[in-house]
């Protein structure tokens, strides 16, 4: 397994599903995942869809710029680092914003969130 591999193809699956149907999200959680938005920690898949559906905005773009990965523990989990840019509808300017990601494996092959901090970088 390549973590690179692993981790960019995950960054472009979350992305594009946040920014066309932030719902369809849910499974990328689990019941002890927890997610930091801003200072806000939310546990749990359910509340944290809960919390992304509910944000003030339909419709959102992506731009990543940088994605960093490192192996993380002994079961094969990873660390994923993430900055880039936001643009919301109507908004003239774009928002920057970082989030790191800890993946861990499923018993089916896969990764789920266990950990998820999010923040938006002022100037």
């Amino acid at each position: 397994m390549n973590p690179d591999a692993v981790a960019t193809a995950f960054v472009e699956h979350y992305y594009s599903t946040f920014d066309s149907n932030r719902a369809g999200l849910a499974n990328l959680y689990q019941e002890g995942s927890m997610l930091s938005f801003e200072g806000v920690k939310i546990q749990g898949a359910q509340h944290i869809v809960a919390k992304l559906t509910s944000l003030p905005f339909q419709q959102c773009k992506h731009q990543i710029n940088t994605v960093d990965c490192q192996p993380s523990g002994p079961i094969g989990g990873m660390l994923v680092f993430v900055s880039g840019n936001l643009q919301l509808p109507g908004e003239e300017h774009v928002l920057k914003f970082s989030q790191m990601f800890h993946l861990m494996p499923t018993q089916q092959g896969s990764f789920y969130v266990m950990n998820d901090i999010f923040r938006l970088n002022y100037a």
